[in-house]
């Protein structure tokens, strides 16, 4: 009994928060910095050795600019880029295996220093010293593996400068949730652009990033439908067969 009410407690703990939102849609996350986030953590990638850049006293072009006019497009923490997400990925595997292997050995002591006259001792007087071990073995495998996957995603999301690496790199990040009616949808998108790659626009195209993690998906009541029950998840992980 006393399993019995610690695998419920496990359950019901596991579903508190969904039991939370019975009747109400999903709540919205607040608002805030990335780097509150107590999972942040700062970037740290290898970088060049530091050069200083040369004197130009009497020049009125200023070193690391890239014009005259002041620069509108993100390069200090704070600022913001809106990374635009277009992948068109379409994959088509198709793999099979066959194997198969037939094997019989014998084993036997016909003749061993006259000892062989010793195992009547051991064994049953029917025991052929020539026979003493004989073994089949039969294995066949036949794999087949296919997998087809094709995926569009189109997104636009506006993320903000969290850290200026020593090499002048942005670390972006960035989210943005939508909610209509009951159903909550979650985008986000991070990693690491030189400002090189933003455009005039203001905009970076999601293949200049690196270390791109980017990820749309979302919870409610059509996600709860499609997902697989608590209970099911967990026979899927323990059960060994």
């Amino acid at each position: 009994m006393t399993r019995a009410a610690l695998l419920l407690a496990l359950v019901l703990a596991g579903g508190c928060e969904r039991l939370s939102e019975v009747g109400r849609p999903p709540a919205l996350a607040a608002m805030d910095s990335p780097t509150a986030d107590p999972r942040w953590r700062n970037v740290s990638m290898p970088m060049p050795v530091p050069q200083e850049a040369p004197a130009s006293a009497n020049s009125l072009w200023r070193t690391g600019s890239r014009t005259f006019l002041r620069d509108q497009r993100a390069a200090a923490p704070g600022d913001l880029v809106t990374v635009l997400v277009s992948i068109q990925d379409e994959a088509q595997l198709q793999n099979r295996t066959e194997r198969e292997r037939t094997g019989t050995d014998t084993l036997g002591i016909p003749r061993l220093l006259g000892l062989e006259t010793s195992l009547t001792r051991l064994l049953p007087n029917a025991v052929d010293p020539s026979r003493l071990v004989q073994t089949n073995g039969e294995q066949t495998t036949n794999g087949t593996g296919s997998i087809r996957r094709n995926e569009t995603v189109t997104l636009r999301v506006a993320a903000t400068v969290a850290q200026v690496l020593p090499n002048g790199n942005l670390v972006v990040a960035g989210r943005q949730q939508v909610r209509v009616n009951h159903e909550l949808r979650d985008m986000t998108v991070s990693g690491i652009i030189r400002p090189q790659d933003i455009a005039s626009d203001n905009t970076v195209r999601h293949d200049r990033l690196a270390e791109a993690r980017i990820a749309y998906g979302g919870r409610g009541t059509i996600s709860d439908v499609q997902a697989p029950r608590i209970g099911q998840q967990l026979l899927d992980v323990i059960l060994p067969f």
